[in-house]
C-alpha cells in the first residue's frame, strides 16, 4: 500500500453546485480510488458526484506567486460585473 499513488477526492453534494475537495485516498488505480473515496467520503449518501485525481497530476500555484498571478487582474476593472445592472431573474450571480 505504501507504493500506491495518492488520489485527491472531490465530492459534489446534493445541494452544491461545485465539487469540493474532501480528502485523499491511496489506491492501486483510479477505479479503486473511486471505490475507496465513495466508501470514505459518501457513507451517509452526501454526494451525487465524485472526482478522483492523481495528486501528481495537480499543478498548483504557490502563495509566493500570488502577486505575479493575481495582481495583473486588478487593472482590468471591466472584467467585473460592477458596471452592469443585473436583472432580478439572474438570482445568485
Amino acid at each position: 500500500m505504501a507504493d500506491w499513488p495518492l488520489y485527491e477526492v472531490f465530492v459534489r453534494s446534493k445541494h452544491g453546485l461545485n465539487h469540493k475537495h474532501v480528502g485523499s485516498v491511496h489506491a492501486a488505480d483510479a477505479e479503486m480510488a473511486m471505490e475507496n473515496a465513495r466508501d470514505l467520503y459518501t457513507r451517509r449518501n452526501e454526494g451525487v458526484s465524485i472526482w478522483v485525481v492523481p495528486s501528481a497530476a495537480i499543478a498548483a500555484s504557490s502563495p509566493d506567486e500570488k502577486e505575479v498571478l493575481f495582481d495583473p487582474a486588478d487593472d482590468k476593472v471591466y472584467r467585473h460585473a460592477s458596471f452592469y445592472k443585473l436583472p432580478d431573474e439572474v438570482g445568485h450571480m
